[in-house]
């Protein structure tokens, strides 16, 4: 029952932000400014202390970025067999992406810290960054493949690379290899920024999404949720116990995959030619979905 009280609130946060939008109160400049908080500050800040006291080899093994990665693939794999001749390329190459493309950052990494151990969280760390590393590129080649649209990608590889989540998870695993002593009062201070990452990444969630009816295309919504958080955190449930990984690996793995389809695909999908509605819709309803499939993933494993 903790843990639905947990996810009810998350729930209810993310309520609490689409509301402030439609009032309002959150408009585009203070969401700019409140989600410039959230991940310039908040999250950098949960990644460092989850993981400056561990040593890398510790937490990244084969397997789980084979795991990882064997998942993301065949995920989108899946998904381009069951997508790829929808309406319109642009719902199309959509459907694809957000069927794999994981809410890591603003809801997996900080909805693990709230529910499990450092050791869990420090993983859940490490699986942000190899799974980003991922999605976001496949996410762009499919967009634009799809839609035609010319981009970049060794501008968008680059820009990743220099990403406040990257650079605070290599600076928390060079220093946990390393060894260096961070003092009490810094750790607990960076603990406390740390625990805003969830609340506000939620209310920024929240407050970027939007639904219009015109959107509405049941089958293709329907399945991208059951292959965003139900096929996907399963092939990692089936992946995951055939290597054989620890008790901490195999838990953070399956709840981060299990995560719903990232708000940045919404983003994507304008600047890559997508179709921007069905996105946000698809964005909202695997996010509020998500509340109950969580539950029963955290369940399982817990």
């Amino acid at each position: 029952m903790e843990v639905l009280g947990r996810l009810l609130a998350l729930l209810a946060v993310l309520l609490v932000g689409t509301a402030l939008r439609t009032t309002g109160v959150l408009d585009a400049g203070r969401t700019a400014k409140l989600n410039a908080l959230a991940y310039y500050v908040a999250l950098p800040a949960l990644i460092f202390v989850s993981t400056y006291d561990q040593a890398i080899a510790e937490l990244l093994s084969p397997a789980l970025i084979g795991g990882l990665l064997f998942v993301v693939f065949l995920t989108a794999g899946i998904a381009w067999l069951i997508h790829r001749n929808r309406s319109s390329s642009a719902r199309s190459s959509v459907a694809i992406v957000q069927s794999y493309h994981s809410n890591l950052g603003y809801l997996g990494l900080p909805l693990v810290a709230a529910t499990f151990d450092a050791r869990v969280t420090a993983i859940a760390s490490v699986v942000l960054g190899v799974v980003t590393l991922t999605q976001v590129p496949l996410t762009i080649i499919v967009l634009s493949t799809f839609n035609g649209t010319d981009v970049a990608i060794g501008d968008k590889l680059l820009g990743l690379a220099k990403n406040p989540v990257f650079v605070s998870l290599i600076a928390g695993l060079s220093v946990g290899t390393i060894g260096v002593s961070i003092p009490p009062a810094i750790g607990s201070g960076l603990n406390v920024v740390g625990s805003l990452a969830l609340p506000l990444a939620l209310l920024c969630v929240g407050a970027a999404l939007q639904i219009e009816a015109s959107t509405l295309d049941v089958g293709a919504v329907s399945s991208v949720v059951a292959l965003k958080i139900a096929c996907m955190p399963l092939l990692a449930w089936l992946v995951f116990s055939a290597l054989e990984v620890g008790t901490a690996t195999f838990t953070a793995a399956i709840v981060m995959l299990g995560t719903p389809t990232a708000v940045s695909t919404y983003v994507f999908a304008a600047e890559l030619g997508g179709d921007r509605k069905f996105a946000s819709l698809n964005v909202f309803v695997t996010t509020v979905a998500s509340i109950g499939t969580l539950f029963v993933l955290i369940t399982l494993v817990g």
